[in-house]
């Protein structure tokens, strides 16, 4: 373990650290319902920075926010054949609408399903809300002056899965998922396109996460569209984190629900479909991105605490003094728009206060002693490394942020070499299959579209396409599949992933 951190090592065991890394983040627990987890403050902070960021990206392109019911007729699901196959197995239904007690004569109570209260109809508590969703468009859109409708939801969905893990795959999520309809197929396919770019500019920019963008194969596709859009990250293990998707969903949803519009020539005429979300996924990415055998790494962006100062006195005439310099520049930082705290707790050393801030991640720990304020300055340490240095009280705001947004340039810089080191290249399957055992990471193939062969692959190595890269479609002439040697259709990187 990592200087009796309580985190396992990453390369003792990068699944305990990363479960080690929330623990001793406090950034989630177990609930008493398996596969679901409870998000503690620190952990929820995360996930509001980060969507605060994308609800402004959203409504910067022209979205707006609305809210739809959990619970989704069972009758709806059916209504889009390749929907409810992709979502069936991991459906939760409702039967039942009331319980019943009763008392022994030792005074226990007991409580069951009342039989008597069994739903007419199942309802599904939503794993997605396309259904409930184009629902409701069937009774708002009639004319092409409704179009285009440009719809975002901030909402939990549940999905039963059986193998889980914090943050990455739990049964019940936070996501937002946009829903649009428009009047043309091309401008749907732009917006499709559009989100993709939103969240590409998101993960790079915010989560300091340098993602490919690109299109999914066919089996690998969202359940009833037409093309899947995604956002591939790769992780310090060299594992791949699908980590965002968009999709043109054609007319399927438009069809399944009979939604139309009365086009400008006076047709009707269906509408077509775009879906997009991510999740709380995003927490996971960012914690195997960036953290490290100490514990939470956070980009400054999305830090709930980007700076700690901590008091440090012995006598009890030394704590006035420190703690009014650290209050100085606590107001100078915080009136600079800088998330600061100033931990100024007696029942705790300042050795486990450092142990403490630097698990949950915070970027920049200042310390204050009776010489720092002599010196005018706090005696400072960046969580990402390096020695400790003085920053002045005078200008200290202005400093503070350009440490910090050298940091967040730092972090990304750093992911960034790291994937594309991990990212190799090779012209058989042979090849492919001795690597991928030996060192992991990402592998750039050429391939020929085939899911039988996709499916080989995956029951072999565990590996599948995470995505055929946007802007590396152009092939060679001649370029053959690394496992069939046909032509090759695509560029696509295979890896094993979360």
């Amino acid at each position: 373990m990592a200087k009796d951190s309580g985190i396992k090592l990453r390369e003792d065991d990068y699944s305990q650290w990363y479960l080690d890394v929330i623990r001793e983040g406090k950034l989630a627990d177990y609930s008493p319902v398996k596969g679901c987890m409870v998000l503690r403050p620190h952990g929820f902070a995360l996930w509001d920075a980060m969507k605060c960021d994308l609800d402004r990206r959203f409504k910067e392109t022209g979205h707006v926010n609305a809210y739809f019911p959990m619970f989704i007729p069972m009758s709806f699901l059916s209504k889009e054949a390749e929907h409810v196959e992709g979502f069936a197995k991991e459906c939760a239904v409702i039967t039942h609408h009331r319980l019943r007690s009763t008392t022994d004569e030792n005074g226990k109570v007991s409580v069951e399903v009342d039989p008597h209260a069994k739903l007419e109809e199942p309802l599904i508590v939503r794993p997605t809300s396309e259904t409930i969703i184009w629902h409701m468009y069937g009774k708002w859109i009639d004319s092409h002056r409704d179009l285009p409708l440009l719809i975002n939801q901030w909402a939990n969905v549940v999905r039963w899965e059986l193998k889980t893990r914090p943050f990455l795959r739990t049964t019940e999520f936070l996501w937002q998922e946009g829903h649009t309809a428009h009047a043309y197929k091309d401008e749907a396919v732009e917006e499709a396109e559009r989100m993709l770019h939103v969240y590409t500019d998101f993960a790079r920019d915010f989560l300091a996460i340098p993602v490919v963008p690109g299109l999914k194969s066919a089996g690998e596709r969202f359940a009833g569209a037409v093309e899947t859009y995604t956002i591939e990250a790769m992780m310090q293990n060299g594992w791949a984190l699908q980590s965002g998707t968009s999709h043109f969903l054609g007319q399927n949803f438009a069809k399944a629900f009979d939604v139309t519009f009365q086009s400008k020539e006076g047709k009707r005429e269906l509408v077509w479909a775009t879906s997009w979300g991510v999740s709380t996924r995003l927490v996971g990415a960012v914690i195997m991105t960036h953290s490290d055998d100490v514990g939470l790494v956070l980009p400054p962006t999305m830090a709930p605490v980007q700076v700690v100062i901590i008091p440090i006195w012995r006598k009890d005439h030394e704590k006035e003094v420190v703690i009014e310099f650290a209050d100085k520049m606590n107001e100078q930082l915080k009136a600079a728009g800088i998330r600061v705290k100033v931990d100024d707790r007696d029942s705790i050393k300042p050795g486990a206060k450092y142990w403490e801030w630097e698990r949950k991640g915070v970027c920049l720990r200042m310390e204050v002693g009776p010489r720092d304020v002599k010196g005018g300055s706090a005696f400072s340490k960046k969580r990402t490394g390096g020695d400790k240095f003085g920053i002045p009280l005078e200008g200290a705001a202005e400093t503070v942020r350009g440490i910090l947004d050298d940091m967040q340039a730092e972090l990304l810089a750093k992911a960034t070499e790291l994937r594309d080191s991990r990212t190799h290249q090779v012209d058989t399957y042979a090849e492919f299959k001795t690597q991928l055992k030996e060192k992991g990471g990402w592998y750039k193939v050429f391939w020929h579209a085939d899911e039988a062969a996709e499916d080989q692959i995956k029951t072999e190595t565990k590996a599948t396409i995470r995505c055929y890269p946007i802007g590396e479609q152009e092939l060679p002439e001649g370029a053959v599949c690394f496992y069939s040697g046909k032509p090759a259709t695509h560029l696509a990187i295979f890896a094993r992933a979360y």
